[in-house]
């Protein structure tokens, strides 16, 4: 579920912490790293549970239809089939996927008026009727459902505040649950242990980002004796906080990491100074580790190993 650059940012965000606060040791702040990691495979789970249970629904504007007092034909025609369907009911009835809501008690944390909000908003849209007219619908049609159903999850304000109350690390996981989430619906019917194909994998988590975080930690000031000769004109003082991270991080992985790519660990750090540092950051880090990266290719100090890894 977790991509390395997921990782990178994580333990960014923790460096970070440790910066602020001298007396953290660093279990405390691995701690906080896989509890920051679990956070984000708990939303995963809760954004998945909410799009049943808005679809689920259905079935009381089912029991509403049926009790006008002059029902149209419409709503004689109309079944909670949104979520009776064999895609949905693969995930309403997965015994696993509820087992681990109530291990982590999401099950009691739904809010029932943003369900009908959402539903009652998602049955005024053409492409919902438009889906109810059909009588012969396939399992696409059913994935198709749910991804417009979930479209209109995810642009609503409320949905994500939900989702942040939950875990305040949902601004920085969105893209990442979204995606997750959508990957499983395009996968629907589930199989009855879907959920561990999304648990955090210790290859990313543990082997890389702790190790990461670990390094960097503990060699803080051996990395900023290597950075602050390519500062030039710089006081090393004067580098922002999460740019000096950053170049630290970078540093790291590229002398203790042999099977990632020099250049995939420089457009990594780009990217995430671009999101997180300053305007000026992107051009900044790019000039220290261009520099950094010739002066360690000079000293023998990057060995990559790989077919097409060799530097």
């Amino acid at each position: 579920m977790l991509s390395r650059r997921n990782i990178r940012i994580k333990v960014m965000q923790m460096l970070y912490g440790a910066s602020r606060d001298s007396e953290l040791t660093l279990e405390q702040i691995l701690n906080r790293y896989r509890t920051s990691v679990d956070q984000a495979y708990g939303l995963y789970l809760y954004g998945l549970y909410y799009l049943v249970k808005v679809s689920e629904y259905a079935l009381k504007d089912a029991e509403r239809r049926r009790a006008k007092h002059l029902p149209t034909e419409e709503d004689k025609a109309f079944t909670g089939k949104l979520f009776l369907h064999t895609a949905t009911q693969s995930l309403a009835t997965n015994e696993d996927f509820e087992k681990r809501l109530g291990q982590r008690r999401l099950l009691d944390k739904i809010d029932e008026d943003l369900v009908r909000r959402l539903y009652t908003e998602f049955a005024k849209g053409e492409v919902y009727k438009k889906y109810l007219s059909k009588t012969d619908e396939s399992t696409e049609d059913q994935i198709d459902i749910l991804l417009a159903l979930f479209k209109v999850c995810t642009s609503d304000e409320s949905f994500n505040e939900a989702l942040e109350d939950l875990h305040a690390t949902w601004i920085d996981d969105k893209s990442l649950v979204i995606g997750s989430i959508k990957k499983t619906l395009k996968a629907l019917p589930v199989s009855p242990h879907f959920c561990l194909t999304y648990e955090p994998d210790d290859e990313a988590v543990v082997e890389f980002g702790e190790e990461l975080l670990r390094k960097v930690f503990q060699e803080d000031g051996e990395l900023l004796e290597i950075i602050e000769p390519t500062l030039k004109n710089w006081d090393a003082d004067r580098v922002a906080t999460i740019d000096m991270i950053l170049l630290k991080m970078a540093l790291c992985e590229l002398m203790i990491f042999p099977t990632i790519p020099t250049k995939v660990t420089l457009n990594e750090f780009l990217e995430i100074s671009k999101r997180y540092s300053t305007e000026k950051s992107k051009d900044f880090i790019n000039g220290i580790l261009d520099r950094l990266m010739k002066q360690l290719h000079k000293d023998g100090k990057i060995k990559k190993e790989g077919r097409g890894l060799v530097e």
